[in-house]
């Protein structure tokens, strides 16, 4: 695996896109509004990037990363991301996404809601819980005792395995919080969402321990 697709260019995407190439990485990257609007994006990323539609970035990647909102879920190209591992950088905010029901009620998390957009890829939570310049810079080697930690959660052990070394090769830890039901314990206002700039893999647990279930209605 050695290109991935990313669709998303904004402040999020193009921080994973620089981070992934920084570990040797081809990227593909998509937006909302061409290929044609990106050139300036792709000539910083340099020559391991190429500009592409939202197809045709899901179809080069051997996985993909969705770095938009779960409002724009009906734009995303649902066949050439079947089969595919497809990390989803979103949080549930609803001020910016608007009001889902079914994840205030606690019914869905906004992971499973991805996951059922995507029926046929397999879903994992990624890249949630560090504030978009940090990706690049923050990571430590593997041992260090402040190594961030972050959590990831998916239906797919195969997902799992995949965003773990990823994120190990960026220099973080990671927490496997699966499957997709559970991540309501590490979303905004959770214990683990607080602390997201500073704890490393045992706090992260124990802040995931901490979570508690609340209700908007």
């Amino acid at each position: 695996m050695n290109t991935v697709g990313i669709i998303g260019a904004g402040e999020v995407g193009s921080n994973i896109a620089r981070a992934l190439i920084s570990i040797g990485y081809n990227v593909v990257v998509a937006n909302s509004r061409g290929p044609e609007t990106l050139r300036q994006l792709i000539q910083s990323l340099g020559p391991s990037a190429r500009a592409a539609t939202a197809a045709e970035a899901a179809e080069a990647g051997d996985f993909v990363v969705i770095a938009v909102p779960l409002k724009l879920a009906n734009d995303m190209p649902v066949m050439e991301l079947a089969g595919k591992i497809v990390l989803d950088t979103n949080n549930y905010m609803s001020w910016r996404d608007g009001n889902y029901p079914m994840i205030d009620s606690g019914e869905r998390t906004v992971y499973e809601l991805r996951q059922e957009h995507l029926p046929t890829s397999k879903v994992v939570q990624a890249f949630t819980h560090i504030q978009a310049p940090r990706i690049t810079n923050a990571g430590l080697p593997r041992g260090a005792r402040r190594r961030l930690a972050f959590p990831i959660s998916s239906n797919f052990p195969e997902a799992i395995e995949l965003v773990a070394a990823l994120f190990d090769r960026l220099g973080y830890d990671t927490v496997d919080n699966s499957p997709l039901r559970e991540s309501w314990k590490t979303a905004p206002g959770q214990p683990a969402w607080r602390d997201l700039n500073h704890q490393n893999r045992d706090e992260l647990i124990e802040n995931i321990s901490k979570a508690q279930r609340f209700v908007l209605r």
